[in-house]
């Protein structure tokens, strides 16, 4: 079954294709993007690939509207999430993808899995987070808030290991690092608390 990773975005204007190649081509030289499928308003599809041809990633932007793939895939994320933990963190998260309108797919291929091709798919995903008004999400883990961690539980129970976390409070994001094996860290997690024995960082909502 393919992974996906996705970009989230409440904008509508895109980067352009020459603006996403010259930064792979700067940041991973290695590296580099070609159009696989284009639309009338500009690129659809990209694939990354290194300069041996390894296929890394493609790349699917879809405009969320009246009727599109786009629309179905948010539909899904909201029906998906609906039972999820903290409530706190899918109340927000549902809100937030009421005002989505550009999803950024990343189809992982085989060469996501080297050293070169995560870095150089992990550096594409946040040059399109970091543009602003976006969360991400990724298959088997959940969705993160605008500063990237983690506030809706889609793990498997067996997952262990430390991971950026954030929970709603009164308005407020409390950041911490938690260990997703730690049962008490986990419940405290799933009933929107920070868990007492670590440190959080509280920013305000946006």
């Amino acid at each position: 079954m393919p992974y996906y990773t996705r970009v989230l975005s409440k904008n509508e204007e895109f980067p352009s294709f020459e603006e996403l190649a010259e930064f792979i081509r700067a940041d991973h030289p290695s590296c580099k993007l070609s159009i696989e499928e284009d639309e009338d308003d500009g690129w659809h599809t990209l694939l990354l690939s290194t300069d041996s041809e390894v296929e890394i990633a493609l790349l699917e932007r879809n405009a969320v509207s009246d009727g599109s793939i786009g629309q179905d895939e948010i539909a899904d994320f909201i029906e998906d999430t609906a039972d999820c933990k903290p409530d706190s963190g899918v109340a927000w998260l549902h809100e937030f993808l009421a005002e989505v309108r550009t999803v950024y797919a990343f189809q992982h291929l085989l060469g996501s899995n080297s050293e070169e091709g995560s870095a150089a798919i992990h550096a594409l995903r946040n040059f399109l987070w970091e543009r602003g008004d976006a969360i991400i999400q990724a298959d088997l883990e959940g969705f993160t808030n605008e500063e990237g961690y983690h506030i809706v539980w889609q793990f498997a129970d067996t997952v262990s290991g430390a991971w950026n976390m954030a929970v709603l409070q009164d308005g407020t994001w409390h950041h911490f690092k938690m260990d997703l094996g730690d049962p008490d860290h986990r419940e405290a997690f799933l009933r929107g608390e920070v868990p007492p024995d670590v440190a959080s960082v509280q920013l305000s909502r946006s």
